[in-house]
């Protein structure tokens, strides 16, 4: 979940991203994998790969004989991402890339996935003609963005603290999480060149663990958070995340944890 100037992490974030973002990104990352039907021996790009998240579970499941690479433009979390794969599986390559330029020969990729990247590129067209162009003929793409954020409460509730906390301006860069439609995605895909474009909505019930401890380190890995951190200091910080698990007080279970509906838009095509 990178690749783009709408989503920049520094600093200590990166690595601090992996461990706060994972409970949230797992089970639409088996998702993901799974629309692509991956198989032994099938090579993977997995575009805006972030700290890792899908890579990581392709390279599980294409084996020994099969090939993944990751790309994207934030060192920092190339750099945790390196650190992180296991090495049993294939070696997997992580490369230093803008979407919309990619250093990959034509086809030459089974399947491409992107995981909550699809929304921060800066030129969606020019990214998705870029995958259209290193898949194969009859190769698979998919991709997930985050829905309104009125289906995902915990987003709803960062939306109104980084409007409190950040200002209007940042709350409408936060707006991009849930921004591209189901209908921009089909559209990009087949102008990008790709064969039966679709798109439905998947939810997941994730318990986080208790708000009052996880929003307010959550928030701090985040790009809107740490430009809450330059502007106002730590301890603004620390209330914005505070605030944000006050507004989940009343779902939150007897032992602390809360359990939220998460809902991702799930677009899928053929080269």
């Amino acid at each position: 979940m990178a690749d783009a100037s709408g989503f920049q992490l520094k600093g200590s974030a990166p690595e601090r991203y992996e461990q706060f973002v994972a409970p949230i990104m797992a089970p639409f990352v088996t998702a993901l994998l799974e629309a692509v039907e991956l198989y032994p021996g099938a090579t993977v790009l997995d575009l805006a790969c972030g700290t890792g998240f899908a890579a990581r579970t392709a390279a599980a499941q294409v084996g020994p004989a099969g090939r993944v690479h990751g790309a994207d433009v934030n060192e920092g979390m190339l750099k945790v991402a390196e650190t992180r794969h296991p090495r049993m599986y294939p070696d997997i390559e992580f490369t230093a890339a803008s979407a919309d330029r990619l250093p990959y020969p034509d086809a030459t990729f089974d399947a491409v996935v992107c995981q909550q990247g699809a929304q921060f590129f800066p030129d969606l067209d020019a990214a998705l003609a870029e995958a259209a162009r290193v898949t194969r003929a009859g190769g698979r793409f998919a991709a997930t963005v985050w829905a309104d954020r009125s289906l995902c409460p915990f987003f709803a509730a960062q939306y109104e603290v980084i409007r409190d906390y950040g200002g209007q301006q940042a709350a409408e860069s936060f707006a991009a999480v849930s921004a591209l439609t189901a209908d921009r995605l089909t559209t990009a895909l087949r102008t990008a060149g790709f064969k039966d474009p679709a798109t439905r909505e998947v939810t997941f019930g994730i318990t986080l663990p208790p708000p009052a401890e996880y929003a307010p380190a959550q928030l701090s890995v985040l790009p809107w958070g740490q430009d809450i951190l330059d502007a106002h200091g730590e301890e603004t910080l620390a209330e914005a995340g505070r605030a944000v698990a006050d507004r989940l007080a009343d779902r939150t279970a007897a032992d602390g944890t809360v359990t939220l509906p998460f809902t991702t838009i799930l677009a899928t095509a053929v080269r």
